[in-house]
């Protein structure tokens, strides 16, 4: 078959490379060998890219060295690989297959000649199924870093507990996360000791910049890709000397270096020195993992920031308060605020916490608050949540279609699964139209408490009103 035909007949953007593997074990620069219609726009992404041919240097279009870390590892073990990351903005599946075996000699007998097939789809949007892909062991520990970063009720202490999840995840002598606000042009400086701005001042001295001129080059040391895992700082010195001079006045080895982005705005990176090498497949799946839900928490940080709103949050949870939500409700009722297209409404309400409080206390029931409000947080990240009263929250979801709010509340449900000391009573409404959105409310409500009465229907003993009347 021709190949420009087998090409044309693949779905999606799709283009062929080729490399050798030499007899030391090493591997040649990468080749491309064709690309499909779908796909030619990535021979025009650099003005002065040259005429392609089959076999040509794939720098001439484009360089990221993950995704050749990617091809060289799917094509010298003959084993397909999948990735799923967000680049600029952009979320990217890419699916890399081998098809050619690397068992095979060429001519000469020693030199192997490896095909591997890259796929790319793209979306602008998270698709919460493409996420759990990824293996069970970086499931547990992005669950873990969510719980620990959403119940911290503190902005700074959140970043120093992630920043050491982080740290622990890679096996990293250093770790940090750096956030950036494009707006006013801050930068702050935090690691698993808390706020570290001198450090910051020191570092950014030692580059002749300011810290939000670093925060540039790195995104310009990242040349359109969405991190750099480096064993060496070869790299590094090639793309910034001054930077990579800094560098070895700290006694860095090797290097992450990880964006943070919300959409498409940059508010950070993730980095991290003198890391296990060895882990470095599952390290960047984490870490894919991880900017993302930093990136809520660092841009929410932001907004809440830059419009002073605090005393619209609830201090204990650090979601939005009752008075936060009246407001939202009044607004879009008297017609202040346009109604969206579609609306979702969850109402949670957290099982069992009069227990907790009259078993354990009051300490272990804000605790237990904190931890149900990050599972909300980490499922209902992108839209409004509230805490109604005590144990009750609510979630407003403007234009989220029903299988997305049925597909969201699925995942609270699975979080609640792998937290046994958290449950909630769940009910919901979707509405569209010329709704109204108090009624749409009272029928969440009215749900939630069916789902309620189920809970204690196969939980009696945890049933406070039964023991009341007896």
């Amino acid at each position: 078959m021709n190949l420009q035909s087998w090409l044309e007949g693949i779905d999606g953007l799709a283009s062929l490379y080729s490399f050798d593997i030499l007899p030391d074990g090493s591997f040649s620069e990468i080749r491309l060998m064709g690309v499909n219609k779908k796909n030619e726009g990535m021979l025009h992404f650099r003005p002065d890219a040259p005429e392609f041919y089959p076999g040509i240097p794939y720098r001439n279009y484009w360089m990221d060295l993950n995704f050749e870390r990617y091809l060289y590892k799917s094509g010298s073990t003959k084993r397909s690989l999948y990735s799923y990351v967000n680049a600029r903005g952009f979320w990217l599946k890419g699916f890399y297959i081998p098809v050619c075996d690397a068992d095979a000699p060429t001519a000469d007998g020693d030199v192997k000649t490896v095909y591997c097939l890259y796929i790319l789809e793209y979306a602008d949007e998270l698709e919460t199924d493409s996420m759990s892909q990824h293996t069970a062991d970086v499931a547990t520990a992005i669950t873990n870093m969510s719980i620990k970063l959403h119940e911290m009720q503190d902005f700074d202490q959140a970043m120093s507990a992630a920043a050491a999840e982080i740290k622990e995840i890679c096996g990293a002598e250093k770790c940090s996360i750096y956030t950036v606000d494009e707006t006013t042009r801050q930068c702050a400086f935090f690691n698993d000791m808390g706020l570290q701005q001198k450090q910051l001042e020191t570092f950014s001295s030692e580059m002749e910049c300011t810290p939000f001129e670093v925060a540039m080059r790195w995104e310009k040391a990242l040349e359109m890709s969405d991190c750099l895992l480096l064993e060496d700082l070869k790299v590094i010195e090639e793309r910034d000397p001054l930077w990579y001079k800094s560098l070895c006045m700290h006694d860095i080895r090797n290097l992450i270096l990880f964006e943070i982005r919300c959409k498409r705005t940059l508010v950070g990176f993730i980095w991290a020195a003198n890391f296990d090498t060895s882990k470095m497949m599952k390290i960047k799946s984490t870490l894919e993992l991880s900017a993302f839900l930093l990136a809520a928490v660092i841009q929410n940080h932001q907004l809440i920031s830059h419009l002073e709103i605090r005393s619209t949050v609830d201090e204990l949870t650090q979601v939005n308060n009752r008075n936060a939500m009246n407001d939202r409700v009044d607004a879009l009722i008297s017609g202040k605020a346009a109604l969206p297209a579609s609306m979702g409404v969850v109402f949670a309400d957290l099982n069992g916490l009069k227990n907790v409080n009259d078993v354990e206390g009051h300490d272990a029931g804000d605790r237990l608050l904190s931890k149900a409000a990050s599972l909300l947080k980490i499922t209902f990240g992108d839209y409004e949540i509230y805490r109604a009263g005590g144990d009750e929250f609510v979630v407003l979801c403007p234009d989220i279609t029903e299988d997305k709010l049925a597909q969201q509340v699925k995942q609270l449900r699975a979080l609640i699964q792998s937290t046994p000391d958290v449950s909630f009573a769940i009910g919901t409404a979707f509405v569209t139209g010329k709704y109204d959105i108090s009624r749409a409310m009272h029928t969440a409500d009215e749900n939630m408490y069916k789902d309620k009465a189920e809970y204690y229907r196969l939980n009696p003993d945890k049933d406070r009103r039964r023991h009341a009347r007896t």
